[in-house]
Order: structure tokens, then sequence, then C-alpha cells
């Protein structure tokens, strides 16, 4: 049986905003209709506020805000050393507010305190990241000797707008934000409208560090009319967005009247395939933790659990006992290793994910809301084994505490396993054979790979997926080549010897 918590008081952040603005060209600002929406948390699923429904109108008045900012504004002009000293002094802020954020991203997001923590570190350390990047910036040049010069100017592109998920809200949206406005660019930011609460921040911890107006503006609002009208203004050459297949399938379509340019950070189904001769124990650690920290709603999660037959057994009964184990309760409880789904919309779609399973697998662990819990987004960590690859809970991305188990015989039965969905973000490879380890990594179709470990990730690899999990890669360089334009100016060095197109002596009449 799952293990609990001691009952208490459902925590409530001290001095939590009833109302949450838009911030448009420096100033906190309701939506041009007056239009709101209910923001809850997902303990108790109550309103705590109201948070401004962005409209078109309010996007318009954000990128012309932003689009000024651009055109007539320091920003994209300042030197880099400029821009990475703001840069740093956002990443200072972040950092003064980690037990502030902290609290709030719990409250909001329903992730466990001691996982929310970490977030503030991360997202200052993405602008410092960036900082140091654009400093150290240098680009191709290219010489003919005595005959040219070749070189590549980078300049930014205009008003990104960026889209962000609701699962660590705060510390995603630093990941678009930093190399977004490190390159020069300005942006609209349209935060996930569940969890608008760590994005209010922002605005303050800019104008804090002299952010100049314009550069930042944040619109609140709804996916199909905020997100929408974002995604389809033409005055926004760039779209970052990071969310669910479908909805990434509809911003493809909406930006392609514009031709913007898309990066794209869709969902997954991702592999966690373990060999006889692994590790057990740490990779028994780590497909736990892969799947079941942040309550499971991570894009990377190793939901499909792919283990070799001579083992398969004694995997599934010990993690099974792990899983069984740990810790649901309320997400400010230090105890707490799963706490509430981000909100019922949510927590409906996993829990009918969860009685499906019953009939597609065998379960091990959980199957629905933890007795001890009866009000609120819970669910315990569930294990389904047996699992054939046709069953939807092996294909379809189910972003809970949800887990499946299927058993391989052969490396070639592992790989198609491992390749058998729409989806390619992650793959994490259980072995000590160094040889399969390689070969293996090769073969799978994941944008990433974590061999013989959990996912860690570096600031200055690509992130992202192939399949329908995703559209071009963000993270260090890729960043910079995603948020700027890249400019070849050539330069003649001597005589430019040019064909006289027109010249006389080109149209001489042919002798004899």
């Amino acid at each position: 049986m799952t293990s609990t918590v001691p009952e208490t008081t459902h925590y409530v952040p001290e001095n939590l905003p009833t109302h949450l603005q838009h911030y448009i060209n420096g100033s906190f600002v309701d939506s041009v209709s007056g239009k709101t929406f209910d923001v809850l948390d997902p303990v108790s699923n109550a309103n705590y506020a109201t948070a401004a429904a962005g409209q078109r109108e309010d996007i318009d008045l954000a990128v012309a805000a932003a689009r000024e900012a651009f055109v007539n504004g320091p920003w994209p002009r300042m030197k880099p050393r400029e821009r990475a000293r703001i840069l740093n002094r956002i990443a200072d802020a972040v950092e003064a507010q980690e037990t502030r954020l902290a609290d709030l991203e719990s409250f909001d997001t329903g992730l466990p305190i001691t996982q929310a923590k970490g977030q503030a570190l991360r997202a200052a350390e993405n602008f410092r990241f960036f900082a140091d990047l654009i400093v150290a910036q240098f680009d191709d040049a290219m010489k003919v000797p005595g005959v040219q010069i070749n070189y590549v100017n980078r300049k930014p592109i205009g008003v990104a707008g960026l889209i962000t998920p609701w699962n660590t809200p705060f510390m995603l949206e630093s990941w678009k934000l930093a190399p977004a406005l490190a390159t020069g660019n300005t942006v609209v930011l349209k935060p996930a409208e569940f969890t608008p609460l760590s994005a209010s921040l922002w605005a303050q911890i800019f104008k804090d560090a002299d952010l100049p107006d314009g550069v930042f503006n944040l619109v609140n609002g709804l996916g199909e009319e905020a997100g929408d009208a974002l995604v389809k203004h033409p005055q926004v050459p760039l779209i970052s967005f990071t969310g669910e297949t479908t909805t990434g399938q509809t911003i493809f379509r909406n930006a392609a009247t514009n031709l913007k340019g898309l990066s794209m950070e869709l969902g997954g189904k991702s592999p966690c395939v373990v060999f006889a001769d692994a590790d057990l124990a740490a990779a028994i650690d780590s497909a736990l933790f892969g799947v079941f920290s942040l309550n499971g709603e991570r894009c990377t999660a190793g939901s499909r659990i792919l283990v070799e037959q001579a083992i398969y057994d004694e995997f599934c009964e010990k993690y099974a006992a792990r899983a069984q184990a740990i810790v649901v309760g309320d997400p400010h409880d230090p105890a707490t290793e799963v706490g509430a789904l981000v909100h019922p919309e949510h927590y409906e779609k996993v829990a009918s994910y969860v009685e499906l399973g019953k009939s597609e697998g065998r379960l091990l662990a959980g199957g629905g809301r933890p007795a001890h819990l009866p009000e609120g987004n819970y669910i315990a960590p569930t294990v389904f084994a047996d699992v054939a690859p046709g069953a939807r809970i092996f294909q379809e991305e189910i972003f809970g505490p949800v887990v499946t188990i299927t058993a391989f015989e052969t490396d070639a039965e592992a790989l198609a396993l491992a390749n058998n969905t729409k989806y390619g973000l992650a793959a994490y490879i259980w072995t000590q054979n160094l040889t399969r380890a390689h070969t293996f990594s090769q073969n799978i179709e994941a944008g990433m790979v974590w061999l013989n470990s959990h996912n860690v990730r570096d600031l200055r690899t690509p992130f992202g997926g192939v399949k329908a999990s995703g559209l071009g890669h963000e993270g260090g360089y890729r960043s910079i080549d995603f948020y700027t334009d890249q400019q070849a100016v050539h330069i003649s060095l001597g005589a430019v010897h040019t064909p006289k197109f027109g010249s006389i002596t080109t149209h001489a009449p042919q002798q004899g």
C-alpha cells in the first residue's frame, strides 16, 4: 500500500495575490475586455485567484510594445557584455527569491516542495549560462587570400513569442527567456493558464534588473485565445513552444501562413531499457525517479520500461515494492515524494488511463486515488506489468505517475519495442556492455539518450526530439542559432572580375 504522510493543514503561501495581470510595456494591466479566468490550487481545487484573460487585442498591445522596443529601443543594439550584466542581475534576483518561488511553484502546480526548491537555482543558471555564452560567442570568418573575406554577422530576429507549459513552469520559462533576451530579441510570454502564479514574478525581476520597458511582455490567457493570437500575429517571426503534440500540430499549421521560425518540444513516451547485465539497483533507482518525480508530469519521463526476460520477474517485484512505498501527500510536506496533479481536468485524464490500464496490463502497484487523500488531484504511483506494445497505455502519453513494464528477449526486440511509438524525445539505456550501449543509442529513435544515468541535463547540449516529439532543438549554441539570423557578408580585396554584360565588346561581330 502506498505510504502516507501525517495529516497536515493545507499550506497557503503568505501574501498570495488574488488577481494576476498582464505586463505590457513596463506596466501591469488588465485585459482590454476586462475578461478573467479562475486559477485554482491542485490540493483543494479551490479558486485562489483570478487572472486577466488575454484576447487578440491584448496580444496586439504586447506585440506592439515589443516591436517598438526592438526597432527603436536600446536592447538589440547593446554590446553583448552590457546585456550579459543585466542577465546576471536577473540571475541574482531569481536566486534571491528561491524560497518564495518554491512556495509559489509548489502551491500552484502540486509539485513536492523538495523538488520545487531547485527550480530557482536552475532558472538562474540558465541566465548565467547565456550571459557567458553571448560574451564568448564568435562566428565564422573565411578568407580567400588576396581575393575575398567572408564573415557571418548574427542579428536578433525581432519579437519572439514564447508559449510555456504548466510543469515546472518558472524554470521552463527561463529556458526560453534567457536565450531569447541574451541574443537581443524582445519577447511576449504566454504562460500556461493552469499555472500563471510564478510567471508573475518575472516582471518585477526584470524591472529591478533594469531591463528596458517593452523588452519583456507577459499576456496570461487560454491557449486557444491568447496563444492562438500570438502564433498568428504577423509581427512575431519566432515561436518557441513546449507542450502537447496535438497543440504543436495546430501551431505548425497556423504559423505556416507567415513562415515563422518554429522550435517545438512536444510530447514523449520515452523508453527505459534495462538489460540483464545492468546495475539493477541503480537502474531501479533511476527508473523510479524518471517517471515518479515531478508527479510524473515530465516530457522526458521514462514511462515505458523494457526489461530483459532473464531479470524481468526480479525487476518487477523490486520495482513494484519501491513504488508502493513512495510517499504521496500534501506538496508542502517535506516527506512527500509525489504530490497533487496540476488540475482536475488533468487528473481525470490520468485517472482514465489508470482504469484503462487495468484491462491492458497486470496491476502491480497503485491503481487510483490513495485512500488517505479523498480530496485533491492525487493518484498513487501506478505500475502495470506485462503490457503489450499495442496497448494504449504503452503507446499514448499519460503525463502522470503511471508506468508500463514489458519484457524482451533480444537486443533486436528491445530496439523494436523502444522505437514502437510515434514519439521520440528521450531514452534511457542500462547495460554494462559498452558496444551495446553505443550501438543501441545510435539506432534508437530519440533526440536525447542517457546511458546508465537518469535525466541529467548539460546546458551546452541540444534539447529536443524526433518524430512527434518535436521540431528543432534548443540549448547551448542551438538556442543562439534559433534566436538569431545568420547574415553572410562578403568583401572583395582586389579587382573585381565580373562578366561585362551589356558591354559592346561582348557583342562584337564575329569575323570570317
